[in-house]
């Protein structure tokens, strides 16, 4: 008998569950762990039979003596479990894998940090949203909701160093949503079908929502773009309701591995949440204290003034009611508490780093998949606002901010490809001597004046370059390698403080 299954120490015929039983689909699936998809394939390749349901197979294809999938999508091993092991065709269909169970089948990888933790390797994709057809107005009705509320999570370890046939499956679980995470997936819900409703898809980002994103699937080709159903009938760029790679990543670590992190819930009335929305709740909590200084604050909540930038990050998660600076819920989101200070001339002193460029692999980026672009199309920020009086910095408020995804392609894609158009083609430096004699040098890299949202300079403490005659000035540890084989300090995309201060609602 070829289709005996030995997995780790246990024996199951393949196929051997019933379709129609969530406990015996779990039960199945647990053999998974520790197997490799290849041991699954083969596995598969020694049973003569070849589908749970009499249905029509796709053909094997060997080349080399070695097992391939031919899926050649992104995700490639996005239908393997179901076809190898759950013995049935990709279907692509809305509603759930196992629809009789209710149970969504998703296989998601897991990658190991330098210091060997777990971490979410990316988001979760749920279901396409339809741009071409009414909304489904209650969340109950929706495919979303079919397709989350008992999900059958299989996770694998992903090292790119080996053939993906060779991803060991590592854990197993069914994960429903706990109620307090689901009334804001639900808010996230509403939130993108309220924009495709208006008409307004083509602005959808994923940073516009909580731990339930809208996010792009596909590339800028023509096939990935939709005529909307709504007025005003503009095209849209597909995208696909996921639950987001923060919140996924704390599923991991809290659910799976069961790390317990001591994070700190900032809500804790779901009545509330309900009533009021998550980012009303979270911005009324700040707004208790506009009008009060950082010096008063500092003393209300029994902190040392000592004007140093990790003051006013403390304050915030003070004024929301947080002792640590672990906010369970923008864990989950991935939101990040950003203070900002406006100088008594009314404007913002420092523009904003994001992290700092590799340069070789800017060159071989393309924009969607671009560092660049993730940051920005992906994040969500918690502005609190203080203004300075003279003495101290009065608090103004706080809201909630992601860049709107019109600013995103057209003010920062331009400013990026220029930019790796200048990289691609080799920097010029341009020698100056100062009046002390100190020799400088300047670059052909666009200048802050150049892009109303973005810029390029040094993110490093110090000038280092490494010239083609074999020049070195500076410590080398400061400056990264162009493609060229030159060095150069390190940079980083800069949001411009201009920019920063014409998104805040106070000023």
């Amino acid at each position: 008998m070829y289709d005996i299954i030995v997995f780790n120490g246990g024996i199951v015929m393949l196929f051997d569950y019933d379709f129609k039983d969530p406990e015996s689909i779990y039960r199945y699936a647990l053999y998974l762990r520790g197997k490799t998809f290849k041991e699954i394939f083969e596995e598969y390749l020694r049973s003569p039979k070849k589908s749970y349901f009499d249905q029509p197979t796709y053909p094997l294809k060997v080349k080399e003596d070695k097992y391939v999938y031919l899926d050649s999508s992104k995700g490639q091993l996005g239908n393997f479990l179901e076809k190898y092991y759950f013995g049935y065709d990709p279907n692509g269909r809305a509603e759930a894998d196992f629809k009789e169970a209710g149970i969504e089948l998703k296989q998601t990888p897991v990658d190991k940090g330098k210091k060997g933790e777990l971490r979410a390797g990316e988001r979760l994709s749920i279901t396409n949203i339809s741009y071409e057809e009414p909304v489904i107005e209650d969340f109950y009705e929706s495919h979303v909701w079919e397709k989350i509320h008992r999900i059958l999570l299989v996770q694998y370890l992903r090292d790119k160093a080996k053939n993906r046939l060779d991803y060991e499956i590592l854990f197993v679980n069914l994960f429903t949503p706990p109620k307090e995470d689901l009334e804001i997936i639900k808010q996230d819900y509403y939130t993108i079908i309220e924009k495709v409703k208006a008409g307004k898809a083509q602005d959808l980002s994923e940073g516009d929502t909580t731990y339930l994103g809208a996010c792009t699937k596909g590339s800028n080709a023509e096939k990935s773009w939709r005529r909307q159903f709504y007025p005003d009938h503009a095209l849209a760029k597909k995208r696909n309701f996921c639950l987001k790679q923060s919140y996924m990543n704390y599923v991991l670590r809290e659910y799976v591995l069961k790390d317990k992190v001591p994070y700190e819930p900032i809500i804790k009335d779901i009545q509330a949440l309900r009533e009021k929305g998550f980012d009303e709740l979270i911005t009324e909590k700040i707004d208790r204290y506009v009008g009060l200084t950082d010096k008063e604050l500092c003393q209300r909540f029994s902190r040392e003034y000592n004007n140093n930038k990790a003051q006013w990050s403390d304050l915030a998660y003070r004024m929301l009611d947080i002792k640590s600076n672990h906010a369970e819920e923008f864990v989950k989101a991935g939101i990040k508490v950003k203070t900002v200070r406006i100088e008594q001339n009314g404007k913002i002193k420092e523009s904003w780093p994001l992290p700092p460029i590799v340069f070789k692999d800017l060159i071989n980026e393309d924009w969607e998949h671009s560092e660049l672009y993730r940051a920005l199309e992906t994040e969500k920020y918690l502005f609190v606002v203080f203004k300075y009086n003279g003495t101290s910095y009065t608090l103004l408020g706080s809201q909630l901010w992601n860049m709107p995804q019109k600013d995103i392609e057209d003010k920062v894609r331009p400013g990026w490809e220029k930019i790796k158009r200048i990289v691609q083609e080799g920097v010029d430096f341009i020698p100056k001597i100062e009046k002390s004699g100190k020799v400088t040098y300047a670059n052909n890299l666009p200048k802050k004046s150049e892009n109303e949202v973005i810029h390029i300079r040094p993110h490093a403490p110090k000038a280092a370059y490494r010239f083609f005659d074999g020049t070195v000035i500076g410590d080398l540890k400061h400056a990264d390698e162009l493609p060229d084989g030159q060095m150069m300090t390190k940079q980083s995309f800069w949001i411009n403080n201009d920019y920063l201060l014409s998104q805040l609602k106070f000023k």
